[in-house]
């Protein structure tokens, strides 16, 4: 987490000092730099907003009356809040097989992903996203990513073609954060989120095995799965735990030793510049 934005903060370094720069593109893009490490909670929501407010203007969204519009209003109900969130549940018209959430409790389903699911297939779905949120999950791809549109407009400072290519790219911020890569434990907490969520809901646990299996049939080449760990071992691990429930794992005692390792360190790295 913290390599790559102490790369991009070094590149921007080097930029500063090179002749025929933008001075101003440039102290923008420290700006973002120096944002991508002191970034608070407060801070995310906000940012997220306004990522969900550009994404959603290039999507068609189910309004009323539309079917799939109506099934997740149906079954989301009343589950609108959880862990001090409230969340704004939304169907995209796309034959796309997607779902993402964004920090301020924005979340998206794509109509293509609703159609490959049962009922409580898609609220494990939910669940799951439901779960990058509340773990805070996507506060640190916003940090990427202003650290990556830190590097672009400290390119796009240079009066030079490569300036030129990076200026037309500034865009890809929102995109970024739609297409965000979790990695495997944040997947894990997702998905052990999302069988919780199911289950406090009185609904059959094993829907969380099957919606995972059947993202599986996607087949490898497929964009989803490109972007998502295996979900068929996904499957097998969250159905030993319904299968064995006294035999789930706490966090590791030296995951935990991590953990606390990076947050130490994100504190003083946010110290220094503060």
């Amino acid at each position: 987490m913290i390599k790559p934005i102490l790369i991009c903060l070094l590149s921007l370094f080097v930029f500063l000092g090179c002749e025929n720069t933008n001075p101003y593109l440039a102290v923008d893009a420290g700006l973002d730099a120096l944002k991508a490490v002191t970034l608070s909670d407060k801070d995310v929501k906000p940012l997220a907003a306004e990522a969900s407010k550009q994404s959603d203007a290039k999507n068609r969204i189910a309004g009323l009356g539309d079917p799939h519009g109506n099934r997740l209003k149906k079954l989301v109900g009343d589950r609108t809040d959880s862990d001090g969130y409230a969340f704004d549940f939304k169907v995209y018209l796309s034959s796309q097989v997607n779902a993402f959430a964004m920090a301020d409790g924005t979340i998206r389903i794509y109509s293509g992903l609703m159609d490959m699911m049962t009922d409580e297939e898609l609220l494990f779905v939910v669940g799951h996203e439901m779960g990058h949120v509340v773990e805070r999950h996507i506060r640190k791809k916003i940090m990427l990513a202003y650290a990556a549109n830190a590097v672009r407009k400290g390119i796009a400072s240079q009066e030079s073609l490569v300036g030129d290519l990076a200026r037309s790219a500034m865009g890809g911020f929102v995109q970024a954060l739609v297409n965000a890569q979790f990695s495997q434990a944040e997947e894990k907490e997702a998905d052990d989120f999302g069988l919780a969520f199911i289950k406090k809901h009185g609904l059959d646990a094993r829907a969380a095995v099957s919606a995972l299996k059947k993202l599986d049939t996607l087949g490898k080449g497929h964009s989803f799965l490109s972007s998502h760990p295996d979900p068929a071992l996904r499957a097998q691990r969250l159905q030993d735990q319904i299968d064995h429930p006294d035999q789930a794992t706490a966090p590791s005692f030296m995951g935990r030793i991590i953990d606390k390792i990076k947050a130490w360190i994100m504190a003083r790295v946010r110290g220094f510049f503060s």
